[in-house]
């Protein structure tokens, strides 16, 4: 499959980011105090995760990448900003002083995750206020936009914003979550995976149930395109041209983790390079086959793509 020059891409990102901090060790036993494993940590990785995973992977593929979103003023804040520094992304954090970036922390023992801790709270009005009228400045500069929604508060204005984006002539892809779709309304395309689907739709009986009900969603929300990640079962493109399906490269699968990062930083990459709906859903499933075979939230590279 042919892919195209992404040097061109522009890529605007908004949404919630997040610190990945792995501690690796080692388990040789169990605690006294309580049935549980004792891990004696002897390495600790830090990672951008949510929507700065996003625009990593973006970056990765050799898009030019723009960041908004916003952090604490806390050591976790200051991590990601010095890690995307570090990178080629553009990333413009608003701080908020009331605000505790949010933490994933996954215990990580013989190749194994044992435990994640999740540290997080919602951010202010004001801050996201700001981040707005930045959206809004920024949109003539990109080709695309990403609005990457973990529910962490940091996408409050969705509705203005896709309005916004919508006005500039921008296609809007969004990773959503939640069991309200109606705030998506009117985006060129939604990625949801088979759980988050399921909150929407229901539980469907078979593949003929399952487009018959994605088709009505996508028709509610005026959405140009419903794109499915269904892990083990590849991928679905529900659109007004009907619906394509790509099966999983089978691979060892380590890691899920990041991988729907993965896919909607490929699908908008490539419409952003010229990629029709179809072939970039084809590109984005071949990038995710390669990530799921990495530890942790991943990228998977331009060389790597080319290489699959």
């Amino acid at each position: 499959m042919h892919i195209p020059d992404t040097s061109k891409a522009r890529i605007l990102v908004v949404g919630d980011v997040m610190l990945d901090r792995y501690w690796f060790g080692d388990v040789s036993r169990i605690s006294p105090e309580a049935p549980v494993p004792v891990v004696k940590i002897d390495r600790v990785d830090e990672r951008p995760g949510g929507a700065a995973n996003v625009a990593r992977n973006c970056s990765a593929l050799g898009a030019k990448v723009s960041l908004l979103s916003v952090v604490g003023t806390d050591e976790a804040g200051a991590a990601l900003t010095r890690l995307l520094a570090a990178s080629s992304i553009d990333a413009s954090l608003h701080e908020d002083a009331g605000l505790n970036t949010t933490v994933k922390l996954r215990v990580i023992g013989r190749q194994q995750q044992l435990l994640r801790i999740d540290f997080e709270n919602t951010p202010a009005h004001e801050v996201l206020q700001a981040k707005l009228a930045e959206f809004t400045q920024r949109l003539p500069d990109c080709d695309v936009v990403i609005l990457s929604d973990y529910g962490k508060g940091g996408l409050t204005h969705i509705g203005d914003m896709i309005r916004a984006a919508r006005a500039a002539g921008k296609p809007i892809l969004v990773d959503p979550k939640g069991d309200d779709y109606a705030r998506y309304a009117g985006v060129s395309v939604i990625t949801p995976n088979r759980a988050e689907l399921r909150e929407v739709i229901g539980r469907w009986r078979d593949e003929t149930d399952l487009r018959e009900r994605a088709e009505q969603l996508r028709r509610k929300l005026a959405i140009e395109a419903l794109l499915l990640t269904r892990s083990e079962e590849g991928m679905s493109l529900f659109s007004a041209d009907g619906t394509v399906n790509e099966p999983a490269l089978a691979r060892e699968v380590f890691d899920v983790s990041g991988a729907g990062d993965t896919v909607i930083a490929t699908q908008a990459v490539m419409m952003a390079s010229g990629v029709g709906l179809a072939d970039a859903m084809r590109l984005a499933n071949r990038a995710a086959g390669i990530v799921v075979g990495k530890l942790g939230t991943a990228v998977c590279t331009l060389d790597e793509l080319k290489a699959s």
